[in-house]
């Protein structure tokens, strides 16, 4: 089973920010909902990179394990894949794309896949908003991150 979720969001920051602080995974933790654990190896973001993370509610934290399928500077396109509890999956691919100097648009396509079986389908059913409300929310506090810190350095 599975379900793909593809927000969009215009920042008001240029593609440099923005991509500075996607591949900069030790920073993660500033504006996504995620607690860094480890990073092998550590540094910015190249493929093969593994991401170990927790996120959650603090009474419940879910282990996650991110790896960099591609990393591409000229692009500014970032593949993942991910596993997260319960055998659920999900492939990433994040870009941006210049709109003017001061202004991107930063897309992510998730794509989740969950167990076929029952547990799968019912776990699809506990978390299908999820599926949809998780992306554009991280997408939200990135977008949040790159504005402020494009107000910081340029006013």
């Amino acid at each position: 089973m599975a379900h793909s979720s593809c927000p969009t969001a215009v920042v008001n920051a240029p593609v440099s920010v923005v991509w500075s602080l996607l591949t900069n995974p030790a920073g993660w933790g500033r504006f996504f909902d995620v607690r860094i654990i480890g990073i092998s190896p550590e540094g910015p973001a190249t493929v093969g990179q593994i991401i170990c993370a927790e996120s959650g509610p603090s009474i419940l934290r879910l282990r996650l394990e991110l790896r960099f399928l591609k990393v591409d500077p000229v692009e500014h396109v970032i593949e993942l894949a991910g596993s997260l509890p319960l055998r659920l999956m999900v492939q990433q691919s994040l870009s941006c794309l210049s709109l003017g100097p001061d202004r991107c648009r930063v897309s992510y396509n998730c794509n989740f896949s969950v167990p076929s079986s029952w547990r799968g389908a019912l776990m699809y059913f506990l978390l299908r908003r999820e599926f949809d409300s998780g992306p554009a929310d991280s997408l939200q506090r990135l977008k949040r991150a790159a504005e402020a810190a494009y107000a910081r350095a340029y006013g």
